[in-house]
Protein backbone atom coordinates (compact mmCIF):
# COMPACT_ATOMS: atom_id res chain seq x y z
CA UNK A 1 0.00 0.00 0.00
CA UNK A 2 1.47 3.81 -1.21
CA UNK A 3 1.39 6.53 1.27
CA UNK A 4 -0.66 9.10 1.60
CA UNK A 5 -0.12 12.10 0.26
CA UNK A 6 -0.50 15.56 2.51
CA UNK A 7 -3.02 16.87 0.29
CA UNK A 8 -5.17 14.00 0.74
CA UNK A 9 -4.48 13.76 4.86
CA UNK A 10 -5.97 17.40 4.93
CA UNK A 11 -8.88 17.33 2.44
CA UNK A 12 -10.01 13.87 4.43
CA UNK A 13 -9.41 16.27 7.78
CA UNK A 14 -11.51 18.82 6.34
CA UNK A 15 -14.27 16.13 5.62
CA UNK A 16 -14.01 14.31 8.97
CA UNK A 17 -14.49 18.04 10.73
CA UNK A 18 -17.42 18.55 8.12
CA UNK A 19 -19.01 15.32 9.31
CA UNK A 20 -18.65 16.26 13.21
CA UNK A 21 -19.75 19.94 12.26
CA UNK A 22 -23.42 19.18 13.39
CA UNK A 23 -22.49 19.08 17.41
CA UNK A 24 -19.98 22.43 17.18
CA UNK A 25 -22.88 23.89 15.35
CA UNK A 26 -25.81 23.37 17.85
CA UNK A 27 -23.45 22.81 21.03
CA UNK A 28 -25.87 21.13 23.31
CA UNK A 29 -28.78 20.82 22.31
CA UNK A 30 -32.65 22.27 24.46
CA UNK A 31 -34.67 19.70 26.03
CA UNK A 32 -38.69 19.92 25.94
CA UNK A 33 -40.29 17.31 27.11
CA UNK A 34 -44.29 17.63 27.47
CA UNK A 35 -46.12 14.33 29.17
CA UNK A 36 -49.73 14.16 28.85
CA UNK A 37 -52.24 12.84 31.73
CA UNK A 38 -54.05 9.60 31.44
CA UNK A 39 -54.55 10.34 27.30
CA UNK A 40 -55.02 7.21 25.36
CA UNK A 41 -53.14 6.01 22.55
CA UNK A 42 -56.36 6.91 19.97
CA UNK A 43 -56.63 10.30 21.37
CA UNK A 44 -54.26 11.59 18.39
CA UNK A 45 -55.58 12.36 14.94
CA UNK A 46 -52.15 10.44 13.10
CA UNK A 47 -53.00 7.64 15.15
CA UNK A 48 -56.97 7.12 14.94
CA UNK A 49 -58.06 8.60 12.23
CA UNK A 50 -61.67 9.35 14.49
CA UNK A 51 -59.85 11.35 16.71
CA UNK A 52 -60.23 14.94 14.80
CA UNK A 53 -59.16 17.54 17.86
CA UNK A 54 -55.44 17.50 17.31
CA UNK A 55 -54.46 19.49 14.29
CA UNK A 56 -51.17 20.72 16.47
CA UNK A 57 -50.11 17.47 16.89
CA UNK A 58 -50.71 15.36 14.31
CA UNK A 59 -48.50 18.61 12.70
CA UNK A 60 -45.66 17.66 14.68
CA UNK A 61 -46.15 13.97 13.69
CA UNK A 62 -45.99 15.49 10.17
CA UNK A 63 -43.13 17.26 10.81
CA UNK A 64 -40.79 14.86 12.89
CA UNK A 65 -41.51 11.18 13.96
CA UNK A 66 -44.34 9.26 15.16
CA UNK A 67 -43.79 6.50 17.37
CA UNK A 68 -46.40 3.42 17.62
CA UNK A 69 -45.19 1.18 19.81
CA UNK A 70 -44.13 3.31 22.77
CA UNK A 71 -45.09 2.91 26.64
CA UNK A 72 -45.12 4.77 29.64
CA UNK A 73 -43.13 2.79 32.19
CA UNK A 74 -46.02 2.36 34.33
CA UNK A 75 -49.90 2.83 34.06
CA UNK A 76 -50.47 5.11 37.37
CA UNK A 77 -49.52 8.77 37.29
CA UNK A 78 -46.37 8.67 40.18
CA UNK A 79 -44.21 5.62 39.38
CA UNK A 80 -44.82 6.78 35.52
CA UNK A 81 -43.09 10.24 36.52
CA UNK A 82 -40.48 8.19 38.70
CA UNK A 83 -39.62 6.36 35.57
CA UNK A 84 -39.46 9.04 33.15
CA UNK A 85 -36.92 11.05 35.46
CA UNK A 86 -34.74 8.39 36.90
CA UNK A 87 -34.75 5.89 34.29
CA UNK A 88 -35.48 3.40 36.04
CA UNK A 89 -38.64 1.25 36.85
CA UNK A 90 -40.29 1.99 40.28
CA UNK A 91 -39.01 -1.25 41.43
CA UNK A 92 -35.59 0.10 41.45
CA UNK A 93 -36.12 3.54 41.99
CA UNK A 94 -38.70 2.65 45.33
CA UNK A 95 -41.91 4.52 43.58
CA UNK A 96 -44.60 2.22 42.84
CA UNK A 97 -47.67 3.98 43.46
CA UNK A 98 -48.96 7.28 44.00
CA UNK A 99 -48.09 9.42 46.46
CA UNK A 100 -50.99 11.58 48.34
CA UNK A 101 -51.94 15.00 49.72
CA UNK A 102 -50.48 14.15 53.06
CA UNK A 103 -47.19 12.05 51.23
CA UNK A 104 -44.41 12.92 53.73
CA UNK A 105 -42.00 11.17 51.09
CA UNK A 106 -41.21 11.22 47.83
CA UNK A 107 -39.27 10.27 44.88
CA UNK A 108 -36.47 8.98 47.41
CA UNK A 109 -33.35 11.30 47.94
CA UNK A 110 -30.81 9.13 46.37
CA UNK A 111 -32.21 8.66 43.07
CA UNK A 112 -30.74 11.15 40.86
CA UNK A 113 -33.31 12.85 38.46
CA UNK A 114 -32.75 13.99 34.50
CA UNK A 115 -33.34 17.51 35.89
CA UNK A 116 -30.28 17.14 38.04
CA UNK A 117 -27.80 15.45 35.61
CA UNK A 118 -28.63 18.28 33.09
CA UNK A 119 -28.34 20.96 35.82
CA UNK A 120 -24.92 20.02 36.89
CA UNK A 121 -24.12 19.66 32.72
CA UNK A 122 -24.49 23.76 32.21
CA UNK A 123 -28.75 23.57 31.81
CA UNK A 124 -30.85 25.88 33.00
CA UNK A 125 -34.10 23.60 34.02
CA UNK A 126 -37.55 23.98 34.58
CA UNK A 127 -40.43 22.67 35.43
CA UNK A 128 -44.34 23.40 34.67
CA UNK A 129 -47.83 21.63 35.83
CA UNK A 130 -48.11 18.52 37.38
CA UNK A 131 -45.48 17.11 39.93
CA UNK A 132 -46.78 13.94 42.06
CA UNK A 133 -43.39 12.59 43.05
CA UNK A 134 -43.53 14.12 46.47
CA UNK A 135 -44.01 18.22 48.00
CA UNK A 136 -42.82 18.01 51.26
CA UNK A 137 -39.46 18.97 52.53
CA UNK A 138 -36.63 18.24 49.84
CA UNK A 139 -38.71 16.52 48.06
CA UNK A 140 -40.25 19.34 46.11
CA UNK A 141 -38.96 20.14 42.41
CA UNK A 142 -37.13 23.15 43.74
CA UNK A 143 -34.52 20.57 45.51
CA UNK A 144 -34.97 17.88 42.63
CA UNK A 145 -32.50 19.75 40.10
CA UNK A 146 -35.08 22.17 38.69
CA UNK A 147 -34.34 25.84 38.72
CA UNK A 148 -37.82 26.95 38.41
CA UNK A 149 -40.95 25.20 39.05
CA UNK A 150 -44.56 26.68 38.39
CA UNK A 151 -47.84 24.08 38.49
CA UNK A 152 -49.28 21.89 41.01
CA UNK A 153 -47.83 18.91 43.08
CA UNK A 154 -50.25 16.20 42.15
CA UNK A 155 -53.10 15.49 40.32
CA UNK A 156 -55.85 18.37 39.66
CA UNK A 157 -58.61 16.17 41.58
CA UNK A 158 -56.90 16.36 44.58
CA UNK A 159 -57.92 19.35 45.94
CA UNK A 160 -61.51 21.53 45.79
CA UNK A 161 -61.32 24.37 43.73
CA UNK A 162 -63.97 27.72 43.59
CA UNK A 163 -64.04 26.31 39.55
CA UNK A 164 -64.43 22.37 39.94
CA UNK A 165 -63.78 20.78 36.60
CA UNK A 166 -66.29 18.14 35.58
CA UNK A 167 -65.98 14.60 37.23
CA UNK A 168 -67.61 11.38 37.97
CA UNK A 169 -69.08 11.49 40.62
CA UNK A 170 -69.11 15.57 39.99
CA UNK A 171 -67.16 17.25 42.70
CA UNK A 172 -68.12 20.51 44.88
CA UNK A 173 -66.27 23.22 45.14
CA UNK A 174 -64.35 24.66 48.18
CA UNK A 175 -66.75 25.04 51.16
CA UNK A 176 -66.26 29.09 51.59
CA UNK A 177 -67.10 29.58 55.39
CA UNK A 178 -66.46 27.46 58.47
CA UNK A 179 -70.03 26.52 59.22
CA UNK A 180 -70.81 25.21 55.59
CA UNK A 181 -71.85 21.93 55.55
CA UNK A 182 -69.19 19.23 53.74
CA UNK A 183 -70.48 16.87 51.25
CA UNK A 184 -68.71 13.56 51.91
CA UNK A 185 -67.98 12.15 48.48
CA UNK A 186 -66.14 9.21 47.55
CA UNK A 187 -63.06 10.59 45.23
CA UNK A 188 -63.59 14.24 46.17
CA UNK A 189 -61.42 16.34 48.56
CA UNK A 190 -63.21 18.89 50.23
CA UNK A 191 -61.21 19.98 52.51
CA UNK A 192 -58.71 21.78 51.32
CA UNK A 193 -57.90 23.22 48.41
CA UNK A 194 -55.63 22.69 45.32
CA UNK A 195 -52.85 25.24 45.65
CA UNK A 196 -50.63 26.44 42.99
CA UNK A 197 -46.85 27.18 43.45
CA UNK A 198 -44.05 29.14 42.16
CA UNK A 199 -40.93 27.60 43.28
CA UNK A 200 -41.59 27.05 47.16
CA UNK A 201 -44.36 29.46 47.29
CA UNK A 202 -48.38 28.90 47.01
CA UNK A 203 -49.34 31.74 44.54
CA UNK A 204 -52.73 30.90 44.49
CA UNK A 205 -55.24 28.46 46.66
CA UNK A 206 -57.52 26.95 45.57
CA UNK A 207 -56.43 26.98 41.78
CA UNK A 208 -58.64 28.45 39.05
CA UNK A 209 -58.45 25.66 36.94
CA UNK A 210 -60.26 27.50 33.99
CA UNK A 211 -57.30 29.73 33.48
CA UNK A 212 -54.41 26.96 34.33
CA UNK A 213 -53.85 25.61 30.96
CA UNK A 214 -53.51 29.47 29.84
CA UNK A 215 -51.23 30.19 33.10
CA UNK A 216 -49.03 26.73 32.01
CA UNK A 217 -48.66 28.09 28.44
CA UNK A 218 -47.32 31.93 29.50
CA UNK A 219 -45.07 30.35 31.91
CA UNK A 220 -43.59 27.58 29.66
CA UNK A 221 -42.90 30.12 27.05
CA UNK A 222 -41.82 32.63 29.98
CA UNK A 223 -39.33 29.97 30.83
CA UNK A 224 -38.01 29.31 27.07
CA UNK A 225 -37.16 32.93 26.33
CA UNK A 226 -35.32 33.81 29.72
CA UNK A 227 -33.52 30.44 28.84
CA UNK A 228 -32.80 31.86 25.23
CA UNK A 229 -31.70 34.71 26.05
CA UNK A 230 -29.27 33.82 28.79
CA UNK A 231 -26.97 31.45 26.00
CA UNK A 232 -27.52 28.36 28.43
CA UNK A 233 -29.12 25.29 26.54
CA UNK A 234 -32.43 24.67 28.56
CA UNK A 235 -34.39 21.48 29.78
CA UNK A 236 -38.16 22.06 30.52
CA UNK A 237 -40.09 19.53 31.94
CA UNK A 238 -44.19 20.35 30.63
CA UNK A 239 -46.38 17.90 32.49
CA UNK A 240 -49.76 18.56 31.39
CA UNK A 241 -52.70 18.79 33.70
CA UNK A 242 -54.30 17.62 30.16
CA UNK A 243 -56.72 15.52 30.48
CA UNK A 244 -56.94 13.28 33.73
CA UNK A 245 -60.27 14.79 34.11
CA UNK A 246 -61.72 18.05 31.98
CA UNK A 247 -60.01 21.37 33.74
CA UNK A 248 -62.97 23.62 33.97
CA UNK A 249 -65.94 24.97 31.63
CA UNK A 250 -64.55 24.11 28.27
CA UNK A 251 -64.82 25.88 25.21
CA UNK A 252 -67.65 24.72 22.60
CA UNK A 253 -67.32 20.58 21.73
CA UNK A 254 -65.79 20.62 18.73
CA UNK A 255 -67.56 19.42 15.32
CA UNK A 256 -66.09 15.69 16.71
CA UNK A 257 -69.13 15.32 18.92
CA UNK A 258 -67.05 14.09 22.03
CA UNK A 259 -68.25 16.58 23.92
CA UNK A 260 -66.61 17.71 27.13
CA UNK A 261 -63.47 15.24 26.47
CA UNK A 262 -63.01 16.27 22.65
CA UNK A 263 -63.00 20.23 24.04
CA UNK A 264 -60.80 19.21 26.47
CA UNK A 265 -58.24 17.52 24.55
CA UNK A 266 -58.41 20.20 21.47
CA UNK A 267 -57.47 22.77 24.46
CA UNK A 268 -54.21 20.26 25.08
CA UNK A 269 -53.29 20.44 21.85
CA UNK A 270 -53.86 24.09 20.99
CA UNK A 271 -51.37 24.45 24.13
CA UNK A 272 -49.22 22.14 22.91
CA UNK A 273 -49.11 24.24 19.56
CA UNK A 274 -48.60 27.12 21.32
CA UNK A 275 -45.26 25.61 23.14
CA UNK A 276 -44.21 24.14 19.54
CA UNK A 277 -44.50 28.09 17.88
CA UNK A 278 -42.07 29.39 20.70
CA UNK A 279 -39.46 27.02 21.00
CA UNK A 280 -39.58 27.37 17.12
CA UNK A 281 -39.20 30.95 17.46
CA UNK A 282 -36.61 30.58 20.12
CA UNK A 283 -34.11 27.87 19.08
CA UNK A 284 -35.36 26.06 15.56
CA UNK A 285 -33.00 22.90 14.52
CA UNK A 286 -31.35 22.98 18.33
CA UNK A 287 -34.55 22.24 20.24
CA UNK A 288 -35.94 18.43 20.58
CA UNK A 289 -39.51 18.17 21.86
CA UNK A 290 -40.68 15.21 22.87
CA UNK A 291 -44.04 14.38 23.23
CA UNK A 292 -45.60 11.56 25.54
CA UNK A 293 -49.01 10.11 27.75
CA UNK A 294 -47.67 9.82 30.84
CA UNK A 295 -50.05 6.18 30.72
CA UNK A 296 -54.07 4.99 28.77
CA UNK A 297 -57.14 6.65 29.80
CA UNK A 298 -59.33 6.42 32.97
CA UNK A 299 -61.58 4.50 31.94
CA UNK A 300 -64.23 4.74 34.95
CA UNK A 301 -64.48 8.52 34.08
CA UNK A 302 -66.46 6.90 31.34
CA UNK A 303 -67.33 9.54 28.41
CA UNK A 304 -64.60 11.96 30.62
CA UNK A 305 -62.06 9.06 29.36
CA UNK A 306 -59.80 9.16 26.11
CA UNK A 307 -59.44 6.51 23.21
CA UNK A 308 -57.97 3.34 23.29
CA UNK A 309 -57.70 2.93 19.98
CA UNK A 310 -57.20 -0.81 19.19
CA UNK A 311 -56.05 -1.76 22.41
CA UNK A 312 -58.83 -3.15 23.96
CA UNK A 313 -57.59 -5.56 25.87
CA UNK A 314 -60.31 -7.95 25.17
CA UNK A 315 -59.73 -10.81 27.18
CA UNK A 316 -59.80 -8.81 30.47
CA UNK A 317 -62.68 -7.13 28.98
CA UNK A 318 -64.37 -11.02 28.97
CA UNK A 319 -63.97 -10.97 32.64
CA UNK A 320 -64.85 -7.62 33.75
CA UNK A 321 -63.37 -4.46 34.85
CA UNK A 322 -60.98 -2.28 32.08
CA UNK A 323 -58.19 -2.30 30.48
CA UNK A 324 -56.80 0.52 30.35
CA UNK A 325 -54.99 3.35 33.15
CA UNK A 326 -53.96 1.07 36.27
CA UNK A 327 -53.64 -2.05 33.96
CA UNK A 328 -51.17 -4.07 31.77
CA UNK A 329 -52.88 -4.48 29.25
CA UNK A 330 -51.77 -2.65 25.88
CA UNK A 331 -54.25 -0.15 26.85
CA UNK A 332 -52.65 0.80 30.07
CA UNK A 333 -49.18 1.40 28.72
CA UNK A 334 -49.26 1.91 24.89
CA UNK A 335 -48.84 5.72 24.82
CA UNK A 336 -48.99 8.14 22.09
CA UNK A 337 -45.65 9.73 21.40
CA UNK A 338 -43.74 12.07 19.08
CA UNK A 339 -40.54 13.77 18.50
CA UNK A 340 -39.65 16.79 17.01
CA UNK A 341 -36.23 18.48 15.96
CA UNK A 342 -36.11 20.18 12.20
CA UNK A 343 -33.07 19.34 10.70
CA UNK A 344 -32.14 16.44 13.17
CA UNK A 345 -35.28 14.21 13.07
CA UNK A 346 -36.93 12.94 10.03
CA UNK A 347 -39.77 14.29 9.30
CA UNK A 348 -43.19 12.13 7.92
CA UNK A 349 -41.77 9.11 9.69
CA UNK A 350 -43.41 6.29 11.71
CA UNK A 351 -41.20 4.39 14.22
CA UNK A 352 -41.81 1.00 15.54
CA UNK A 353 -39.61 0.65 17.83
CA UNK A 354 -40.50 -1.39 20.99
CA UNK A 355 -39.67 2.08 23.13
CA UNK A 356 -40.59 3.48 26.58
CA UNK A 357 -40.22 6.73 28.82
CA UNK A 358 -37.73 5.40 30.35
CA UNK A 359 -35.75 5.77 27.35
CA UNK A 360 -36.32 9.62 27.80
CA UNK A 361 -33.39 10.42 30.48
CA UNK A 362 -30.82 7.86 28.76
CA UNK A 363 -31.30 9.88 25.53
CA UNK A 364 -31.49 13.22 26.39
CA UNK A 365 -28.14 12.30 28.64
CA UNK A 366 -25.92 10.75 26.13
CA UNK A 367 -27.46 14.17 23.59
CA UNK A 368 -26.07 16.33 26.06
CA UNK A 369 -22.56 14.64 25.76
CA UNK A 370 -22.67 13.63 29.63
CA UNK A 371 -22.69 10.00 31.12
CA UNK A 372 -24.67 8.36 33.03
CA UNK A 373 -24.98 8.47 37.37
CA UNK A 374 -23.27 5.76 38.87
CA UNK A 375 -23.44 3.13 40.97
CA UNK A 376 -26.77 1.90 39.74
CA UNK A 377 -28.56 -0.23 36.54
CA UNK A 378 -31.00 1.69 33.96
CA UNK A 379 -34.21 0.31 32.05
CA UNK A 380 -34.21 3.09 29.83
CA UNK A 381 -31.85 2.64 26.73
CA UNK A 382 -30.15 5.89 24.53
CA UNK A 383 -32.58 5.43 21.72
CA UNK A 384 -30.89 8.52 19.43
CA UNK A 385 -30.04 6.59 16.19
CA UNK A 386 -33.90 5.66 16.32
CA UNK A 387 -34.62 9.42 16.88
CA UNK A 388 -32.56 10.32 14.15
CA UNK A 389 -34.24 7.06 11.63
CA UNK A 390 -30.45 5.35 12.31
CA UNK A 391 -32.18 2.40 13.12
CA UNK A 392 -35.40 1.12 14.01
CA UNK A 393 -34.85 -1.21 16.87
CA UNK A 394 -35.40 -0.70 20.49
CA UNK A 395 -35.58 -3.14 23.63
CA UNK A 396 -35.14 -6.53 23.20
CA UNK A 397 -37.81 -6.99 26.47
CA UNK A 398 -39.99 -4.43 28.05
CA UNK A 399 -41.13 -5.19 31.65
CA UNK A 400 -44.88 -3.68 32.58
CA UNK A 401 -45.23 -3.33 36.84
CA UNK A 402 -48.43 -3.99 37.90
CA UNK A 403 -50.37 -0.38 38.74
CA UNK A 404 -53.29 -0.92 40.50
CA UNK A 405 -55.13 -3.34 39.09
CA UNK A 406 -53.96 -6.48 40.27
CA UNK A 407 -50.85 -8.18 42.08
CA UNK A 408 -48.65 -6.31 44.60
CA UNK A 409 -47.69 -2.71 43.35
CA UNK A 410 -44.71 -2.06 41.23
CA UNK A 411 -43.77 -5.88 41.06
CA UNK A 412 -42.85 -7.07 37.86
CA UNK A 413 -45.22 -9.86 36.65
CA UNK A 414 -45.89 -8.90 32.50
CA UNK A 415 -43.28 -8.67 29.73
CA UNK A 416 -42.49 -8.02 26.07
CA UNK A 417 -40.15 -9.71 24.15
CA UNK A 418 -40.15 -8.88 20.21
CA UNK A 419 -44.12 -9.60 19.28
CA UNK A 420 -44.98 -11.82 22.56
CA UNK A 421 -46.42 -10.51 25.36
CA UNK A 422 -46.49 -12.61 29.02
CA UNK A 423 -48.86 -12.30 31.67
CA UNK A 424 -47.99 -14.13 35.29
CA UNK A 425 -50.36 -11.45 36.40
CA UNK A 426 -54.04 -10.11 34.68
CA UNK A 427 -56.42 -7.97 36.45
CA UNK A 428 -59.18 -4.88 35.30
CA UNK A 429 -58.92 -2.27 37.13
CA UNK A 430 -62.77 -0.04 37.26
CA UNK A 431 -64.41 0.74 34.35
CA UNK A 432 -67.45 2.58 33.15
CA UNK A 433 -69.79 0.17 34.91
CA UNK A 434 -68.01 -0.29 37.95
CA UNK A 435 -67.03 -3.64 37.65
CA UNK A 436 -63.62 -4.82 38.42
CA UNK A 437 -61.40 -7.72 36.73
CA UNK A 438 -60.02 -9.86 39.87
CA UNK A 439 -56.68 -11.01 39.92
CA UNK A 440 -56.05 -14.28 38.25
CA UNK A 441 -52.42 -15.63 38.54
CA UNK A 442 -51.19 -17.30 35.64
CA UNK A 443 -48.17 -20.02 35.67
CA UNK A 444 -47.24 -20.79 33.33
CA UNK A 445 -47.94 -17.42 31.75
CA UNK A 446 -50.60 -16.38 29.30
CA UNK A 447 -49.35 -15.40 26.25
CA UNK A 448 -50.20 -13.16 23.30
CA UNK A 449 -48.53 -12.86 19.94
CA UNK A 450 -49.59 -9.06 19.46
CA UNK A 451 -48.51 -9.43 15.89
CA UNK A 452 -51.56 -10.86 14.98
CA UNK A 453 -53.57 -10.04 18.19
CA UNK A 454 -53.54 -6.45 19.09
CA UNK A 455 -56.53 -6.57 20.97
CA UNK A 456 -55.19 -9.21 23.56
CA UNK A 457 -58.36 -11.08 22.66
CA UNK A 458 -56.33 -15.49 22.50
CA UNK A 459 -53.94 -16.06 24.32
CA UNK A 460 -51.79 -18.71 22.52
CA UNK A 461 -52.44 -22.31 23.12
CA UNK A 462 -49.86 -24.16 25.92
CA UNK A 463 -50.21 -26.62 23.81
CA UNK A 464 -49.29 -24.83 20.36
CA UNK A 465 -46.07 -25.29 18.93
CA UNK A 466 -45.84 -21.15 18.93
CA UNK A 467 -46.09 -21.54 22.63
CA UNK A 468 -43.68 -23.95 23.33
CA UNK A 469 -41.13 -22.14 21.60
CA UNK A 470 -41.30 -19.11 22.84
CA UNK A 471 -41.97 -19.99 26.84
CA UNK A 472 -38.18 -20.85 27.18
CA UNK A 473 -36.97 -17.31 25.61
CA UNK A 474 -39.84 -15.68 27.75
CA UNK A 475 -38.97 -17.84 31.11
CA UNK A 476 -35.17 -17.12 30.86
CA UNK A 477 -35.62 -13.33 29.97
CA UNK A 478 -38.42 -12.54 32.99
CA UNK A 479 -35.72 -14.71 35.45
CA UNK A 480 -32.99 -12.39 33.78
CA UNK A 481 -34.96 -9.23 34.63
CA UNK A 482 -35.91 -10.06 38.00
CA UNK A 483 -32.44 -11.15 39.25
CA UNK A 484 -30.88 -8.08 37.55
CA UNK A 485 -33.30 -6.06 39.69
CA UNK A 486 -33.03 -8.12 42.87
CA UNK A 487 -28.98 -7.17 42.20
CA UNK A 488 -29.06 -3.37 41.96
CA UNK A 489 -28.86 -0.63 44.07
CA UNK A 490 -32.55 -0.28 44.73
CA UNK A 491 -34.15 2.39 46.80
CA UNK A 492 -37.29 2.70 48.87
CA UNK A 493 -39.41 5.63 48.93
CA UNK A 494 -40.95 6.60 52.27
CA UNK A 495 -45.13 6.24 51.72
CA UNK A 496 -45.92 7.48 55.19
CA UNK A 497 -48.65 10.15 55.94
CA UNK A 498 -49.09 13.47 57.78
CA UNK A 499 -51.62 16.07 57.76
CA UNK A 500 -49.14 18.23 58.27
CA UNK A 501 -47.45 17.88 55.28
CA UNK A 502 -50.49 19.07 53.31
CA UNK A 503 -49.77 22.24 51.67
CA UNK A 504 -51.27 25.10 53.24
CA UNK A 505 -50.63 28.31 52.46
CA UNK A 506 -53.24 30.10 56.02
CA UNK A 507 -53.86 27.63 57.95
CA UNK A 508 -56.50 29.83 59.61
CA UNK A 509 -58.34 30.09 56.51
CA UNK A 510 -61.25 27.37 55.51
CA UNK A 511 -59.83 24.87 52.97
CA UNK A 512 -56.08 26.93 53.15
CA UNK A 513 -57.57 30.12 51.06
CA UNK A 514 -54.80 32.09 51.20
CA UNK A 515 -57.43 34.75 50.86
CA UNK A 516 -60.60 35.45 51.61
CA UNK A 517 -63.16 35.11 48.96
CA UNK A 518 -64.67 38.05 47.69
CA UNK A 519 -62.16 40.50 48.89
CA UNK A 520 -60.15 42.37 46.63
CA UNK A 521 -57.04 40.79 47.02
CA UNK A 522 -58.96 37.52 45.38
CA UNK A 523 -59.21 39.78 42.33
CA UNK A 524 -56.01 41.19 42.11
CA UNK A 525 -53.89 40.72 38.35
CA UNK A 526 -50.84 38.11 37.87
CA UNK A 527 -48.31 40.46 39.41
CA UNK A 528 -50.18 41.37 42.41
CA UNK A 529 -50.79 38.20 42.77
CA UNK A 530 -47.28 37.61 42.97
CA UNK A 531 -46.49 40.22 45.58
CA UNK A 532 -49.05 38.96 47.77
CA UNK A 533 -47.74 35.65 47.91
CA UNK A 534 -47.18 33.21 50.83
CA UNK A 535 -44.84 30.68 51.96
CA UNK A 536 -46.32 26.84 52.18
CA UNK A 537 -45.98 26.22 55.73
Amino acid sequence: MGTTSPRVVLVLAAALAGLSAPRATYGQPNFIVILADDVGWGDLGANWAETKETPHLDELAAEGTRFVDFHSAASTCSPSRASLLTGRLGARNGVTHNFAVTSVGGLPLNETTLAEVLREAGYSTGAIGKWHLGHHGRHHPSFRGFDYYFGIPYSHDMGCTDTPGYNLPPCPPCPRHGATARMARKDCYTEVALPLFENVTIVQQPVNLSSLAARYAEEAARFIRRASDSGRPFFLYLALAHTHVPLGVPPPPPASGRGIYGATLSEMDALVGQIKRVADSHGKGNTLLWFAGDNGPWAQKCELAGRLGPFVGAWQRQRGGSSAKQTTWEGGHRVPALAYWPGRIPAKRTSHALLSTLDIFPTLVALAGVALPPNRRFDGLDVSSVLFGWSDVGHKVLLHPNSGAAGKDGEIETLRLAQYKAFYTTGGAMACDGSIGPAEHHRPPLIFNLDRDIQEQEPLDLASREYQAVLPAISRAYAQALEDIATDNVSVADYSKDPAATPCCNAQHVACRCRAPGSRAAVLDRRAERRATRLCL
